[in-house]
């Protein structure tokens, strides 16, 4: 049975490039405040790692595997914390050697989801395997909750998948680069498959071998119905927690007469 209440947030940081360990004492540090308590928290991509690597080589000294050393903090922290947490991190698979952009839930128990990135943008392409396995979805409660990775969001049939699967909240941390596109994209993903959507962006400016990329941060937490329930600044750290009922994302009607699922025509889709 699906629990009346649940808190779900956010933390928004800059990751430093290449430096694992600063990294996990920034998250500790955030994870240790009392509106992260009981929570589940939603962290950035590659947030272990900084996200501008050139080279294959630079990325594997920083990769790791799962379950790893980042999945062991986050468990003892969820363990004190009695939270779960979602974050993005390089894998290693040390049976194959490849490199993965990957997400993890992690719990009081462990690794309950383990996602690698199945759409991989611009130069990720050439780091990364791209990720084969199903979208992931797990219960927390009673609360499914679904993973996507940044550039997924820009595939429409990735949140329906998990969407028409159960999934009540999708966790989404990214690394966004192009203004306003993510935090637009999500608010529509929430809207056309009735979830809620917790987009954990980072902030900041990376440069490397006379490359840059900058982050527009604006994590957010959005509705069912589409709306921004809480949201961070384009540049700053962030820890943003709201109180949802996740019933909201089990009714998928918008009138009397439609809904969403119901009213979908797969005979005349073509995907």
């Amino acid at each position: 049975m699906t629990r009346t209440r649940m808190r779900v947030g956010f933390y928004q940081f800059a990751p430093v490039l290449g430096d694992v360990e600063a990294n996990r004492r920034a998250i500790r540090r955030a994870l240790a405040h009392p509106d992260a308590e009981g929570a589940l928290i939603v962290l950035p991509e590659l947030a272990t790692s900084g996200y501008l690597f050139t080279s294959r080589e630079a990325l594997r000294r920083v990769a790791e595997p799962v379950p790893g050393p980042t999945t062991a903090l986050l468990q003892e922290i969820a363990r004190a914390r009695g939270s779960h947490i979602v974050v993005g991190l390089p894998e290693l698979d040390r049976r194959t050697g490849k490199l993965y952009n990957s997400a993890v839930l992690v719990g009081p128990e462990g690794v309950l989801a383990h996602y690698r990135k199945a759409h991989l943008f611009n130069e990720e392409k050439l780091l990364f395997e791209r990720g084969d396995t199903p979208f992931p979805l797990c219960a927390i409660g009673g609360v499914r909750v679904g993973l996507l990775i940044c550039f997924d969001h820009y595939f429409p049939e990735a949140a329906r998948t998990l969407a028409l699967r159960g999934a009540q909240i999708v966790c989404h941390p990214s690394n966004l680069v192009l203004p306003g596109r993510g935090q637009l994209t999500s608010r529509v993903r929430a809207l056309e498959n009735r979830v809620f959507w917790v987009l954990a962006n980072r902030w900041g400016r990376e440069e490397q071998n006379g490359r840059a990329l900058s982050y527009t941060g604006e994590s957010q937490i959005v509705a069912p119905d589409g709306t921004v329930l809480a949201k961070a600044p384009p540049e700053g750290d962030a820890l943003n927690v709201v109180e949802v009922d996740p019933a909201q994302a089990l009714d998928k009607r918008v009138t009397e007469h439609n809904d969403l699922f119901e009213d979908r025509r797969p005979d005349l889709y073509e995907l």
